[in-house]
């Protein structure tokens, strides 16, 4: 098939790779424009943009898909099918209608659980034990079209939001050249979702990796590998940040001393939470390398009875 393809972080890649695997004919890829980064602020380009260029394939990166000069660019192509994976942009009833056999997309959750952004982060925080993707008929709502197929991941006790993204980017990319071929063959079976099961989603932010240390342990360990490794869980050590990159529950302590670093020996440091101990097992202070907290404690005392996020 002849194929438009709309994505752009990495999540997208790979999809976009078993597609041109697949033999179909990938004739734009169309994704957000370059964005600054670092202290130099030089313009990065999207993953999907470097994927594309890589094979030889067009880009196109519009401001606003909505606006007519990009609808009259992609009118153009005539293609048979768009496919989207974490687009970053709502597509107007004039581009879903523009391919003859509608626009696909990958979305990274089991629809109608997780519409919305950053289901992939979302499904480890709230300590979900299956996730998935969905290929889905898109319309002009927010993920509500009819779903074609779904393929299941069951999580790992230690899975992280860039692990399931990786297994989630993979299941995609096979899900998609699979449900390409049901449609191109008529076979393709479309589906209703029930609006009675829909949850929706919000966009991650960096204020959401402060940590709570009134929260359950489990609950903070799981924010914990839900945020790794963006925006990542943070709290204060000394006025100083201090991430938390992996951490473990314990049981017992004293409610009442919320955020209280219970025990901090050559290798050990254990926090009280509302319920329970989260014992820190990789960290990272500010302006310092990431490491085991074994490694920390060899050159940074810390001493049991202070609290963490005092007078932050």
């Amino acid at each position: 098939m002849k194929v438009i393809f709309m994505g752009t972080p990495d999540f997208a890649v790979g999809i976009l790779e078993e597609i041109i695997s697949a033999g179909h004919e990938v004739q734009l890829a169309v994704t957000q424009p370059d964005k600054p980064k670092g202290r130099g602020k030089a313009l990065q380009f999207p993953a999907v943009k470097e994927a594309a260029l890589a094979h030889g394939i067009e880009v196109y990166q519009p401001k606003r898909v909505r606006e007519a000069e990009c609808i009259e660019y992609l009118s153009a192509y005539r293609p048979d099918i768009v496919i989207v994976a974490a687009f970053g942009q709502i597509l107007p009833k004039e581009i879903l209608d523009l391919p003859r056999y509608g626009c696909v997309n990958v979305h990274a959750s089991l629809l109608p659980k997780y519409r919305g952004a950053a289901p992939i982060q979302w499904a480890v925080i709230n300590g979900d034990k299956i996730s998935g993707v969905t290929t889905m008929r898109m319309d002009v709502g927010l993920d509500t079209g009819d779903i074609i197929d779904t393929a299941e991941v069951v999580l790992r006790e230690d899975e992280t939001g860039g692990s399931l993204f990786e297994r989630l980017s993979e299941a995609g990319a096979k899900l998609c050249v699979e449900t390409m071929r049901k449609i191109e063959t008529g076979n393709a079976v479309y589906t209703r979702q029930d609006e009675a099961l829909a949850t929706h989603v919000g966009m991650i932010h960096k204020k959401m990796g402060k940590i709570n240390w009134n929260r359950k342990a489990v609950e903070i360990e799981r924010l914990v590998r839900g945020l790794n490794p963006w925006p990542s869980a943070y709290t204060v050590l000394d006025g100083k940040t201090l991430k938390i990159w992996r951490a473990s529950v314990l049981e017992g302590g004293d409610n009442e001393k919320a955020g209280c670093v219970v025990k901090a020996g050559k290798t050990e440091f254990w926090v009280q939470t509302g319920e329970g101990i989260l014992s820190l097992e990789e960290i990272q202070l500010e302006g310092k390398k990431r490491m085991p907290t074994a490694d920390f404690l060899r050159g940074y005392a810390v001493s049991a009875g202070c609290y963490l996020d005092e007078n932050d």
